[in-house]
């Protein structure tokens, strides 16, 4: 089984840079997809749907940001439509797909990636305050979801990397988020206590794996850049991954494609 996860910033916009023909050539079985920006009606009346595949989308209350949505070869037992979290699913941040053997989720954390000075909403409430109410009411979720018998692959935009090999010097200080000691602690927490896999790094110890780059980055895709997004697995299957890499070489969006490769049959 083959998994595609992608933040697109706009599928509409992705789609038109080149989205569907780059798809067209990985035998994806599930493609994840987070920020579609849209209302999900409109993926089926703007024919956004890649031919061979089934869609499935949550939108958000304000459809200039967020949504996520899940492509699929296989027809899912059953579509989870959020996580029993009010704020969380009023603006479409997790949708889940029940297979025979596996569930397949696409999760959106808020975005807060920036100096912490920077990121001021409105009421008075930052953006970092935002993200981390969410993260907090998804690791409550993770922690229950761990617990059970079932087999769980989250492909996930977390906005947030956890060692230093996954960001560049940029991140490093301490006041920008997307990088702060309190949401690298969160992932300790998920990884380190919860037993959550990062399925990537089983299979890619290197530096410099980057999913994610700000617009104004001098030195391209090669610099300036920070890994934030995703594969989370329940550790039952760990030994199930066969390959995984990150597609830098995209230009549909300022996040990079991640594609996993599992030893896992979809099908019924």
């Amino acid at each position: 089984m083959r998994v595609v996860s992608i933040s697109v910033n706009g599928l509409e916009q992705a789609v038109e840079k080149g989205f569907f023909d780059w798809l067209a050539k990985q035998d994806a079985d599930v493609v994840c997809v987070q920020d579609h920006r849209m209302r999900a009606y409109e993926v089926e009346d703007k024919n956004l749907i890649p031919e061979g595949y089934e869609a499935y989308f949550i939108d958000g209350e304000k459809n200039e940001h967020g949504g996520v949505g899940i492509y699929t070869r296989h027809f899912p037992k059953a579509i989870m439509y959020g996580f029993a979290n009010e704020q969380a699913d009023r603006e479409g941040r997790f949708l889940q797909a029940d297979f025979d053997k596996v569930s397949v989720a696409s999760v959106l954390a808020p975005c807060a990636l920036g100096r912490e000075e920077e990121l001021i909403g409105e009421d008075d409430l930052t953006v970092l305050d935002h993200k981390d109410e969410f993260m907090e009411a998804f690791g409550l979720h993770m922690q229950k979801t761990l617990r059970k018998r079932r087999q769980f692959i989250f492909c996930a935009n977390l906005q947030t990397a956890h060692h230093v090999t996954d960001a560049s010097p940029l991140y490093h200080k301490h006041d920008f988020s997307g990088f702060l000691p309190h949401e690298r602690a969160w992932l300790d927490r998920l990884f380190d206590e919860m037993g959550c896999v990062d399925a990537f790094r089983e299979v890619n110890k290197q530096s410099n794996q980057y999913t994610w780059w700000p617009e104004q980055a001098g030195g391209g895709r090669r610099s300036a850049g920070i890994r934030v997004d995703y594969q989370l697995l329940t550790p039952g299957i760990r030994k199930t991954i066969l390959d995984g890499w990150i597609d830098d070489s995209t230009r549909f969006s300022d996040h990079a494609p991640v594609i996993m490769d599992y030893d896992i049959d979809i099908g019924f």
